[in-house]
């Protein structure tokens, strides 16, 4: 019963890290409707500039806050190039411009930082300690903390404030916002600003764990069906759909790997999300109006 409680628990910790890239693509999905293809890349080049920077010995705490400069630099950027003259446009040709400024963010991230590996140390040992008799990762400890940290502080900002009531008029009807006085390049810059430094938490998370390389972008991955299973508009939803397939994707692993002589984890979560597609459309988080059309 221990090793279950163990596995079940680790899977539950590392899903919290798949929840943290996919609240990335919630945010951007909330303000606009669009699934952004190029949170990958955002990642990635977060990551990538706080590790130069602290391979330069510019303090730790002076790295994050350069970072986080550079992301919201990098968002008021992408608003004014990007999607001010695509405004009112159709979701697929969102999509596509996320998709190509996909590409021009790692060619810019290996033109300015260059592609070699760096190793990335957040001070958190990833040691087990004893939890209630339990073996359980104090690197994986520390995250859910601050995910949880994080959940709560976006959940207010997006649903409880001005500020949410206007993103969420701009994801229903972006022409109807801007008749009533909402100006969509501000929100837009504020909440690509927000994926930025979510972005950078979720890098610097996948960084210390994996290294930092240009492989980190793929770990977006593993949002996707943590997004179709918490739902798309929901960041409650990304971490419960991120635990449903860590866990998931730990237990079966175990009991289940054996007998098909192989990795599970690989492939397990999608079966899971095609599951959800089935039954529940909208995710378990999302507006059930989808599920109607």
């Amino acid at each position: 019963m221990a090793f279950f409680l163990e596995t079940l628990i680790g899977g539950l910790l590392a899903g919290v890290m798949y929840g943290l890239v996919a609240i990335g693509f919630v945010l951007i999905y909330k303000a606009s409707g669009v699934f952004n293809f190029a949170q990958g890349a955002m990642l990635l080049f977060a990551t990538l500039t706080f590790v130069t920077l602290v391979e330069r010995e510019v303090p730790f705490w002076a790295a994050i806050l350069l970072t986080v400069a550079v992301m919201v630099f990098g968002a008021v950027l992408i608003e004014r190039l990007v999607l001010r003259p695509l405004v009112n446009r159709d979701a697929l040709t969102l999509f596509m411009a996320t998709l190509g400024l996909t590409f021009v963010i790692e060619g810019l991230a290996q033109l300015l930082m260059g592609s070699d590996v760096h190793m990335l140390d957040l001070g958190i040992d990833d040691v087990p300690i004893s939890v209630a008799g339990l073996s359980i990762s104090q690197f994986d400890l520390f995250v859910s903390g601050g995910a949880l940290v994080l959940v709560v502080v976006l959940s207010i900002l997006f649903d409880r404030t001005r500020m949410g009531i206007s993103l969420r008029a701009v994801a229903d009807d972006t022409l109807a916002a801007q008749s009533i006085g909402i100006r969509l390049p501000t929100i837009w810059r504020i909440v690509w600003s927000v994926a930025g430094i979510v972005a950078l938490v979720a890098g610097l998370v996948w960084g210390a764990r994996q290294g930092v390389q240009y492989s980190l972008s793929l770990v977006t991955l593993k949002a996707l069906p943590v997004l179709i299973i918490g739902g798309f508009s929901s960041v409650p939803g990304a971490i419960v759909g991120g635990l449903l397939v860590g866990a998931a994707e730990a237990l079966v692993d175990i009991y289940l790997g054996p007998l098909l002589q192989g990795s599970v984890s690989t492939w397990f979560a999608y079966i899971l999300a095609v599951a959800f597609l089935l039954v529940r459309p909208a995710g378990l988080f999302g507006d059930r109006a989808i599920e109607r059309v």
